[in-house]
């Protein structure tokens, strides 16, 4: 059945090999390993993650997003890891590692010895970032190589554990507007060599909210468009940019959901429930485990992959995985295909809101743009 879902290019072509591929590109020796990513020569880079472009997404909307589309030829897209959801993708993104080994497995994860879930988007104050993710960030790898590294990003989030996590060694520019950005971006390339990081959240909103069939979502995509179009003639020729993404997303109908609150097969055995609606986390009372795994392959059948942890971590989903990170993956995962969706809504009443998901391992969701303007 795993057939179906793509397999994470991890140490190749996935979104943790970008920043390799710029120190290769700079001719800079940052220590983060080879990678089949190939990027032109150039001193000085800004990349653009836009949270939610996913590679369909873009590849199927020429109308509305005309000049990133016209990028796509260039080059092959990548994979983000598993989960494809945000946390998981801008700390790999950011230390050029898979999530088993720089630890943060998804959108929420149970704190291990504890009955609680780290949400890894609004963090939490008893959880120290540098020692969740304790390993040197590809950021501040080429910081101390030489590299001028800037991250531009709302103000809000300077200090946010996903930011330390992920991006701590890195000069941080605090701009909370698409003009604001743009214009630091501009500022930050002046050195040579540099790198520049620059996030846009809101085509990612847009589709939780409404869902990518809908006009809102295109609309944001061109907004999106002309912005990456804005900064490319902006910025000096010799300034390479590179477009990418932290997942695509899918649209969930309603009544393509099962919410474990309603179901009981669900609930026997399982202590806590984790990660988020297209991609969970089961974490079973003692001994639980293989009839957690038996009830919920019942009821769910072929609308998602449920797999015990070991089951996941030999089919390489998560990458190398370490002893102090084992214990944040569920005892059980459970993989969503086609539209499908778990939900738990005690405990995420928020899912009851968001049309558009992500965290599963279909090709819309898995498979991003690398685009070089």
């Amino acid at each position: 059945m795993t057939d179906e879902f793509t397999a994470p290019a991890y140490g190749d072509r996935s979104l943790g090999d970008v920043l390799p591929a710029v120190a290769a590109a700079m001719g800079v020796d940052a220590g983060l390993g080879p990678t089949s990513i190939e990027l032109p020569e150039g001193r000085r880079y800004v990349v653009f993650l836009v949270d939610g472009l996913g590679y369909e997404l873009l590849r199927d909307h020429p109308e509305e997003a005309p000049f990133l589309h016209s990028l796509l030829g260039a080059q092959a897209p990548a994979t983000v890891g598993v989960p494809s959801t945000t946390a998981t993708s801008l700390t790999s993104l950011g230390t050029a590692l898979p999530p088993g080994t720089h630890g943060v497995v998804g959108y929420t994860s149970r704190i291990p010895g504890s009955d609680r879930l780290l949400n890894a988007l609004l963090w939490d104050a008893g959880v120290d970032a540098r020692e969740w993710q304790s390993h040197p960030t590809a950021f501040g790898r080429m910081a101390a190589a030489g590299v001028h590294t800037t991250v531009v990003n709302k103000r809000a989030f300077a200090t946010s554990g996903l930011t330390v996590a992920g991006q701590r060694g890195a000069e941080f520019v605090g701009a909370d507007r698409v003009g604001e950005r743009l214009a630091a971006a501009l500022e930050a390339s002046t050195g040579s060599p540099s790198l520049t990081y620059l996030y846009d959240g809101d085509l990612d909103w847009t589709g939780h909210a409404y869902g990518v069939a809908s006009m809102q979502w295109e609309q944001q995509l061109s907004m999106i468009d002309m912005a990456a179009e804005h900064l490319r003639e902006t910025l000096p020729s010799d300034v390479r940019v590179v477009v990418v993404a932290d997942h695509g997303m899918v649209d969930s109908p309603f009544d393509q959901r099962v919410d474990v609150d309603e179901v009981p097969d669900l609930q026997d055995g399982v202590a806590l429930v984790g990660g988020e609606a297209r991609f969970r986390h089961l974490y079973c009372r003692s001994g639980a485990v293989d009839d957690v795994v038996a009830s919920w392959r019942s009821v769910l059948g072929a609308r998602a992959e449920v797999l015990s942890r070991d089951e996941a971590l030999a089919l390489g989903w998560f990458g190398e995985v370490l002893p102090v990170v084992r214990p944040r993956y569920g005892d059980v995962v459970v993989a969503c295909r086609g539209d499908f969706a778990v939900q738990s809504l005690s405990a995420f009443p928020h899912e009851a809101k968001l049309l558009g998901l992500h965290g599963s391992l279909t090709s819309a969701e898995m498979l991003v743009p690398i685009l070089v303007a």
